[in-house]
């Protein structure tokens, strides 16, 4: 600021004034100019917009007119963007629609899991290794959707490019949205844990990936020991350095890739990044995006609303301003006033915005909900 004013205070000094009267005179125009602007006014003019988005599943089946009645109700209460699970073609009819909406389309990929990837299921050895020895096309964890290719194969890591160039080839997206980038949950949410029989008070082998052949003789040639035949591995910091930065790598590969297409790149993650580094080695902080939206789904963690608060802020102040963060909340474990009030704890503690999952669980209450606070945000 004080480098901005010192030419105006020279304009009043003689002998300018005396030479340049018009120039002097212009500038105490423009200065009462902005006195006089009311400053409600101009706070009303910086104050950032505060999204509200949506996860949502493409139908190729559903017809123009469909698709538009359906975006012009969502524009109407004030969602902003989708982030919409498509390939290529329906993202580009969707951006078409959804522009003529105001509505910003966003294309969801699934990452390193893979579910019946055709291609990758014809290379075993582009998939992730648990502790065990057993890799993931084989050993499905958890659910039998969990089917994970490694960081560390180059095969996989093109292969998941090739995937991403294709989506960020589409003409007007918002973003290429990262989904699944991270690895298998090591340790589940402590809601979920009794749906699976679970009590996971420790790093459990079965749980515990990233033993890929060239991850292990990586940590052999720099370390001298095969993670997979030390006593207690998930107890060495190097190690789990080591997958957190092939994580970290790939993510930033891969946003290069996005930015050299001339496209934004978002990424759901897990709610803070302390938190995600524990349970599934994403060390989101370090990645180079523009957008991140921290799934907060708090009842998986048996927390309350205050919580969703806490993370929000925890992720603002990791990322340092250096890219936006948008709370994503679950839409089946929040009643409208649930989420009102979850909402407003997220842009209390700095979320740009709100991304809920998913479209489908979005009722006409909710909608109702949503409006209210966009009128009330952004008005």
């Amino acid at each position: 600021m004080l480098n901005s004013t010192a030419p105006i205070t020279q304009t009043w000094s003689p002998p300018g004034l005396s030479i340049w009267p018009t120039v002097a005179l212009t500038m105490l125009l423009m200065v009462l100019g902005a006195c006089s602007t009311p400053r409600g006014h101009q706070q009303q003019q910086e104050k950032p917009s505060f999204q509200f988005a949506l996860w949502a599943h493409g139908n190729a089946k559903r017809s123009d007119e469909d698709w538009g009645l359906r975006l012009e109700e969502l524009r109407d209460v004030g969602i902003t963007d989708l982030f919409l699970g498509a390939g290529a073609d329906e993202l580009g009819r969707m951006v078409r629609l959804a522009a003529a909406k105001n509505i910003r389309i966003h294309g969801w990929v699934w990452t390193l899991n893979r579910p019946n990837d055709k291609v990758a299921m014809k290379n075993p050895s582009w998939y992730a290794v648990n502790r065990q020895g057993k890799n993931s096309l084989e050993y499905r964890a958890y659910v039998n959707y969990y089917q994970w290719l490694s960081p560390f194969s180059p095969g996989a890591r093109q292969h998941i490019e090739e995937k991403v160039k294709a989506i960020a080839a589409v003409e007007g997206l918002a973003s290429v949205h990262l989904d699944y980038v991270r690895f298998c949950d090591v340790i589940l949410a402590t809601g979920l844990q009794p749906k699976y029989g679970l009590v996971q008070d420790q790093e459990m082998p079965e749980y515990d990936f990233g033993y890929h052949p060239i991850a292990r003789a990586a940590f052999k040639a720099k370390f001298g020991d095969d993670p997979l035949f030390m006593k207690n591995p998930e107890l060495s910091n190097e190690w789990r350095q080591m997958r957190l930065n092939a994580l970290t790598d790939f993510v930033n590969h891969l946003s290069d890739v996005v930015h050299d297409a001339g496209k934004k790149i978002s990424a759901a993650v897990f709610p803070f990044p302390e938190m995600s580094r524990q349970m599934v080695r994403q060390d989101w902080d370090k990645w180079r995006l523009d957008i991140f939206l921290p799934m907060i789904y708090h009842n998986f963690y048996e927390k309350n609303e205050a919580w969703i608060g806490f993370c929000t802020r925890q992720g603002v102040r990791d990322l340092m301003g250096r890219a936006k963060l948008m709370s994503g909340l679950y839409l089946p474990d929040l009643n409208p006033n649930q989420l009102g009030k979850a909402i407003r704890e997220c842009r209390a503690n700095g979320a740009h915005g709100v991304s809920l999952f998913d479209l489908g669980a979005l009722s006409k209450k909710h909608m109702a909900q949503i409006q209210i606070l966009s009128q009330d945000f952004n008005q």
